[in-house]
């Protein structure tokens, strides 16, 4: 007889998890509420797909912070390297960008996803679209509500792969809480990951600089010191160095009310450098002239020096050159989950065996970003969630075993 899975979730971890399922010869079906598979896959890679990292292995797993321990081993098995070959599989051929990012040649997630999708419907899977899961019935058996009503559906395993709650309007709507809360699972709040900030500008910088980008700064905060670019937005700040940084400073403000970053607008410049140079008399200048003039800072940086520096002291070299190179921005608070690019918080992994099985759902596994852990963009998150759907695979074969 063959053993069956039910997958609920057509995204990186389900479609994946199917994959390994249909290659050891078990019926598969993959259920997912969109009328398409792997929307959020396909908008995640709009400006270029970032697959994985080439950097050194034990530094790649660093970027998993306090869940380094349980994603390195879905790692271990399935590696930025294998990942690499499984696309060459499928026809796409990767490259290694400048900054050690993996991308496929041509860039876009829409060759590679309808390569995948051609190929495990050809391996015998069955999709069914537009079917929403809405928890267990009574007698255990899968919910769903699908255009022609409610349907019930039993299966001998369960592969649970829903997203987190980021970017909702694509299926990852993070409904799935309160259902696996009945079911006695653990799950912490979901919260924004990979996402911007709020800081209280003034109306007058607001309206001058929204959208501009800082380039060419260094950001710290506590223990996290990095070069890099981001834009300021109506509301805040965001963009890939914020994201960087988010997971510090979103627990930090959950903590405090408040984390306050500082900027180094002038990296290559020390600051001894540029209190000499502002020092320099400047005659009719304005002292808005005179510093653009003598150390280059104009736009955005230069507003950001009137945003935040007492008015008392822009006309002293000396202050000025010290809050070029320690420019305190206060944010107030993360954006709201749906803007985010990824969520933390999730199924605990208290809650799950070391197969990746829910203890209180026997035959229920978890995989993908509804699992708690979280990473920076770079090609982390979509490595984990493809290695997490290996590993919850892995699970049910075992599982199939048990009860068989």
């Amino acid at each position: 007889m063959t053993c069956s899975t039910a997958i609920i979730g057509g995204g990186p971890a389900g479609l994946m998890c199917a994959e390994v399922l249909i290659q050891q010869g078990m019926k598969v079906d993959v259920y997912d509420s969109m009328p398409s598979l792997g929307r959020k896959f396909l908008l995640a890679g709009r400006g270029g797909l970032n697959l994985t990292h080439s950097e050194p292995f034990e530094q790649f797993i660093s970027r998993y912070g306090k869940r380094e321990k349980e994603v390195g081993k879905w790692l271990m098995a399935f590696s930025p390297g294998d990942l690499r070959e499984w696309a060459a599989g499928l026809g796409i051929e990767t490259f290694v960008g400048t900054s050690g990012r993996v991308f496929p040649v041509g860039m876009k997630t829409s060759p590679l996803l309808r390569a995948w999708l051609r190929r495990l419907a050809d391996s015998g899977i069955n999709f069914h679209l537009r079917h929403r899961w809405v928890g267990w019935n009574a007698d255990n058996s899968l919910n769903f509500q699908t255009p022609e009503g409610e349907k019930k559906v039993n299966a001998d395993a369960v592969v649970l792969a829903l997203g987190g709650g980021s970017w909702s309007r694509l299926g990852s709507d993070g409904a799935w809480v309160s259902w696996l809360n009945q079911a006695g699972a653990e799950v912490n709040p979901l919260k924004p990951a990979n996402c911007g900030f709020d800081v209280r500008w003034s109306p007058h910088f607001q309206e001058k600089f929204e959208g501009q980008p800082l380039k060419s700064v260094t950001l710290t905060f506590g223990e996290f010191h990095r070069q890099g670019e981001f834009i300021v937005t109506q509301d805040g700040v965001q963009g890939s160095l914020i994201y960087a940084a988010s997971a510090m400073l979103r627990d930090a403000i959950e903590a405090e009310g408040e984390a306050v970053i500082t900027l180094d607008m002038s990296p290559d410049r020390s600051e001894e450098w540029l209190a000499e140079k502002l020092s320099k008399p400047r005659g009719s200048r304005s002292m808005s002239s005179h510093i653009e003039k003598t150390i280059g800072l104009k736009g955005v940086k230069m507003g950001l020096l009137r945003e935040f520096m007492p008015k008392e002291d822009f006309s002293r070299p000396e202050r000025v050159a010290a809050f070029v190179k320690q420019m305190p921005i206060p944010l107030i608070s993360p954006r709201p989950l749906d803007e985010a690019i990824s969520s933390a918080g999730g199924v605990t992994f208290e809650a799950l065996d070391e197969n990746l099985m829910l203890r209180s759902k026997p035959g229920v596994f978890c995989a993908g970003e509804m699992l708690d852990w979280e990473a920076p963009t770079g090609g982390y998150l979509l490595t984990a969630c493809l290695a997490s759907g290996r590993a919850a695979a892995s699970g049910v074969l075992k599982w199939m075993q048990i009860i068989n």
